[in-house]
């Protein structure tokens, strides 16, 4: 969730923090700080530090106050804040100092043994600054450091430190008599080293770093590493001598930047057809399927007789549209759970079960600690993430990376449509595997696939339609999104992305569920957004969806429909109709959710919700379960 930046090199580390901080401010926004090593009126080392409530604007307009001559020196970190222990104030803003002003740290996670800790520091005669969870591991480091068997060695203590600590965490300890180092530590929370030439970078992403270098290195679960100007040193938390795996960040700055978009949201949503597109490419090769890392063996792949997909928010969504192209394509049953759940009710796994991990991160938490739950039971595990390095990848048996690019808006859009894309990918994999398709059957759905991106860009050209209608609507309320088959997924992913942004009560429905209780929501004028399957696929829900269509506006609801060009069924019962190019059924989700995407965001607007890309209450990365 929070961001995380360290430098050590010759740059002011002021500047450098602040602008990666700017970048990566979707990950955390109740408030930001950052601290540089430098030096006081007599030349002494010591750690200057400032912090403040709120965004990132707050901090820099305490920094114009207090003047940047007070931050100078070359080693420093940085921190952006979404709470969890502790009200977003400036006294619970990170980073925190430890009562003798030596040592400085910030923190990603929950300290689960915090209150233990906290009093042990309160019964030594430590008054505590904060609420946080965090603050008790810069008073353990000084109280490591000043005395005791590791007195005077940075390294030593900071592992002392590490030892006692539970929970999931990524920590960055800076200290005033070690000016020219940082210790960090990750344990199931994202940290990536960028290595450049004489200056170290640490990031909670490469957006932290991707100015100054592409070079970067992926630390492991339980992984310490010590930065300097010259390099870098990974260690385990026993102290041991680990290795990092060093990668190369394959997008530059001009990705993280909105490009003459007014959010970066809206940047995103028109990058889609790349998305989908760059998602697509070298997964199908010489007439077949191929994924990225696959250490499955093939006779593995063809004993799988049942699929559970696991994922959290617009992922799970993804997740359930996987489940109908599997079970349509492949013939084995998939289950699908939301990941926070599942390890909690004991499924059933065995050798021959496949887990699929969805995760726009890889760090999602409860996502992590189901694959590890599944991997425990004997199950085999593929991921589909976008983010290269990340954890979910590293643990799981195979993975199918999406290539949508770093999605800065924390409302998923081009993510989403590219594990979409990817989970259709498996599907066909496991349908090649198992035989349950033929050759050219597979090559058939492919180039069905490989269309998809140019009628995402027709629909995405069409959206001054959409706009005009949002303009009429105006502002509402609350609203309901209806969906059959493959529709039903995207009703859900509309009502979210709504609720994520206009902050308004939505909610998805199967539309066959109406008489079942959902009916009793209609009245006069309530807006319902209805998602109608092609007439061309089964032509019986078409019809019941028409049906299901006039009994809402027989009570009143104005009807927002979404149906194919040429579906003349479904005119005379629209108020409002929004088309999109004819696909196949499985493929019509690609282009179905894209209306919705922008009604959400004109509907936001209209609320008097502006800043679309950080809606209140949410980060970009749940890293804590």
């Amino acid at each position: 969730m929070c961001g995380i930046v360290g430098y050590v090199g010759n740059r002011q580390g002021l500047n450098l923090a602040l602008d990666a901080l700017r970048r990566m401010e979707y990950r955390g926004y109740d408030s930001s700080g950052i601290a540089v090593a430098g030096t006081d009126e007599q030349g002494d080392p010591v750690i200057n530090m400032v912090k403040h409530a709120g965004k990132l604007a707050n901090l820099e307009a305490r920094i114009a106050e207090i003047g940047e001559d007070q931050l100078r020196g070359t080693t420093a970190i940085g921190h952006t804040r979404w709470a969890t222990h502790g009200r977003p104030t400036d006294s619970n803003a990170h980073p925190h100092m430890s009562f003798d002003g030596r040592v400085s740290i910030v923190h990603n996670g929950i300290i689960e043994n915090f209150a233990v800790l906290r009093t042990e520091i309160e019964q030594a005669g430590v008054e505590l600054k904060s609420e946080t969870d965090s603050e008790v591991a810069a008073h353990l480091l000084a109280f490591a450091y000043n005395d005791g068997p590791t007195a005077g060695d940075f390294r030593a203590s900071a592992l002392a430190v590490l030892d006692r600590l539970e929970g999931a965490f990524t920590l960055l300890f800076m200290h005033a008599d070690h000016p020219d180092q940082i210790i960090a530590a990750r344990r199931s929370t994202p940290l990536i080293v960028g290595v450049g030439e004489n200056e170290m970078f640490l990031g909670s992403d490469v957006a932290a770093f991707i100015e100054f270098t592409k070079e970067a290195v992926e630390l492991d679960q339980d992984n310490v590493v010590i930065i300097s100007r010259d390099g870098y040193e990974v260690l385990n938390f026993d102290g041991s001598a680990a290795e990092g795996k060093p990668f190369t960040i394959d997008w530059d700055l001009a990705a993280a930047e909105k490009g003459g978009y007014d959010s970066f949201m809206m940047k995103e949503i028109f990058e889609q057809p790349a998305a989908v597109r760059d998602t697509l490419v070298g997964h199908f090769s010489d007439g077949r399927v191929v994924l990225d890392k696959f250490d499955i063996s093939n006779t593995d792949l063809k004993s799988i007789n049942q699929v559970f997909v696991i994922a959290c928010g617009s992922a799970y969504h993804s997740g359930l549209l996987a489940k109908y192209a599997i079970e349509h394509w492949v013939r084995i049953p998939v289950q699908i759970e939301v990941a926070s759940e599942f390890r909690y009710r004991d499924p059933v796994l065995d050798e021959r079960t496949l887990v699929l991990a969805i995760s726009q991160s890889g760090e999602t938490a409860d996502t992590l600690e189901a694959v590890r739950h599944a991997k425990t039971q004997g199950a085999k595990v593929l991921a589909v993430c976008n983010t290269n390095g990340s954890q979910i990848p590293r643990e799981s048996d195979a993975v199918l990376y999406t290539h949508a690019g770093p999605e800065i808006g924390v409302a998923s859009t081009k993510a989403f449509l590219a594990q979409v894309a990817a989970n259709y990918i498996v599907g066909l994999a496991l349908a090649q595997a198992k035989g349950t398709k033929y050759p050219d059957e597979i090559q058939e759905i492919w180039e069905t696939l490989e269309e998809i991106p140019g009628k995402v860009q027709q629909v995405l050209d069409s959206q001054e339609s959409i706009k005009q209608l949002s303009d009429e609507l105006g502002r509402v309320d609350t609203m309901l999104f209806l969906g059959r088959g493959v529709g039903f997924p995207v009703a859900l992913e509309g009502a979210l992305k709504l609720k994520e942004l206009a902050y308004i009560h939505a909610e998805g429905f199967p539309a066959g569920e109406l008489k079942h209780g959902p009916i009793a929501l209609i009245e006069e004028d309530l807006p319902v957004v209805v998602v109608v399957p092609s007439p061309r696929g089964v032509k019986l829900l078409h019809s019941k969806i028409v049906s299901n269509i006039q009994e809402i506006r027989a009570r009143g609801a104005k009807t927002i429909v979404i149906a194919e060009e040429g579906d003349t069924a479904v005119e005379p019962y629209a108020n409002w109709l929004i088309t999109i190019p004819e696909s196949s059924t499985i493929m019509q989700p690609l282009l179905a959710t894209i209306p919705l995407q922008f009604l959400a965001v004109n509907i936001a607007r209209a609320c008097g919700n502006d800043d679309i890309d950080k809606p209140r209450n949410l980060a970009k990365s749940v890293t804590v379960e």
